[in-house]
């Protein structure tokens, strides 16, 4: 069976987080958005943890179910060098153990527990509990392991279970990165609130034996991730070296000449393109065998937020996108399978913009420093951001 999945979420307990992060409207939400297994996030959290047991059923091996969606126990830690770190844990008796034992410097008082332990460690630490491990977020500026190491095995000294992807970064980037070649990748949200164009705005099609645990730990160790679904990396908002005060893009060996520092005053941050590149095997992708395809999305809302030229979460655009799920089914199927036909039905303006997005014919300001890049499905765009690059190229220029 294939199973549409987002392992890495955050719970309420999570640092910036939306307080409506709770099963009862993760559940529901994700259900609309057309996923059927969900990582809770946060699963080393001991209030979290009390919610997830009184807002579900625990149906066997490591699955912890409600009407609407099944979870799996999840965590993202923060070790040292600040370097992010995920992990899916079997059963909640072994979350438990796994809080208990992990050195945490904000122990119970955050979702993402901190921790000095570095990344050999921690691995080390899953591994007694036969949990699944692997960077989180491997190339983003701020958290990811390529920030700090040059090679995965220096941050864990041996393969990780996996690499997620992040949202500045898809397949065709990592897989110029030889030592990736054995590694699945996956592509989850980081979803901090549970609204639909968060929640599942990545994600995995994962070919299951049944929805358990050990069926998703055998899925990933045998490469059985038939798809990746993600925001086109040029979105994302560590895509480009920027300056993360005023944002403008920046050329990163001019960047680094000036010691990674702006005009404006503020710093800029070195993109994911360009780490990728430092560290690179190749100039262009080479898959493995194995590989499953990565297929660029963008969430329903935001497409008709675009159209329609409205915030995601105005009444107009949420009236839309409620009335295109309840005519035609899940967020992921009207972007994927449903006829453009059925979907012109419903909003005559939001199917041709579906259309482009699945033609790719569309033009991007990419995102960096902190911002998210920007769409368009016309010219102007593509305008704006050759002239915003040439005026960012020399400093002098800001």
């Amino acid at each position: 069976m294939l199973v549409n999945t987002d392992l890495h979420i955050h719970s309420c307990f999570s640092m910036a987080t939306s307080k409506d992060m709770v099963i009862n409207n993760i559940a529901p939400e994700a259900k609309l958005k057309g996923l059927q297994l969900v990582g809770t996030g946060d699963a080393l959290h001991p209030e979290w943890l009390e919610i997830i047991e009184n807002s579900t059923n625990y149906t066997g091996d490591g699955i912890y179910s409600t009407d609407d969606c099944d979870f799996v126990l999840t965590t993202e830690v923060e070790g040292e060098k600040k370097i992010h770190h995920l992990i899916l844990i079997p059963t909640i008796e072994i979350a438990r153990e796994l809080a208990d034992k992990l050195v945490s410097i904000n122990k119970n008082k955050d979702g993402r527990p901190r921790t000095k332990m570095n990344g050999a460690e921690i691995m080390d630490l899953a591994k007694e509990y036969d949990c699944l491990v692997g960077p989180a977020h491997a190339f983003t500026p701020w958290t990811g392991m390529y920030k700090s190491f040059d090679s995965v095995y220096d941050c864990y000294g041996r393969k990780p279970d996996f690499l997620e992807l992040g949202l500045s970064a898809d397949t065709n980037m990592a897989d110029r990165i030889e030592e990736l070649h054995d590694i699945p990748f996956l592509s989850n949200s980081d979803a901090h609130s549970p609204w639909p164009h968060r929640l599942g705005r990545e994600f995995n099609q994962i070919e299951l034996e049944d929805i358990s645990f050990s069926s998703l730990q055998n899925a990933i160790k045998n490469n059985k991730i038939k798809a990746n679904y993600g925001l086109i990396p040029n979105l994302g908002k560590y895509h480009m070296t920027a300056c993360t005060k005023c944002y403008k893009l920046v050329d990163p060996v001019l960047a680094k000449e000036n010691k990674m520092k702006c005009p404006c005053g503020g710093r800029i941050k070195k993109g994911v393109d360009y780490r990728i590149s430092e560290i690179a095997t190749w100039d262009k992708p080479h898959h493995p065998d194995f590989r499953p395809p990565y297929i660029h999305l963008m969430p329903l809302a935001e497409i008709i937020s675009m159209v329609y030229d409205k915030g995601v979460t105005t009444k107009m655009v949420q009236t839309k996108w409620r009335a295109l799920i309840d005519n035609i089914g899940n967020e992921i199927d009207i972007l994927i399978e449903a006829s453009l036909e059925k979907i012109a039905e419903v909003d005559s303006n939001v199917s041709p913009a579906i259309e482009a997005f699945r033609n790719k014919n569309i033009r991007i300001s990419p995102g960096g420093g902190g911002k998210y890049g920007q769409i368009s499905l016309d010219g102007d765009i593509k305008k704006r951001e050759e002239l915003k690059q040439v005026k960012s190229l020399t400093l002098d220029n800001f």
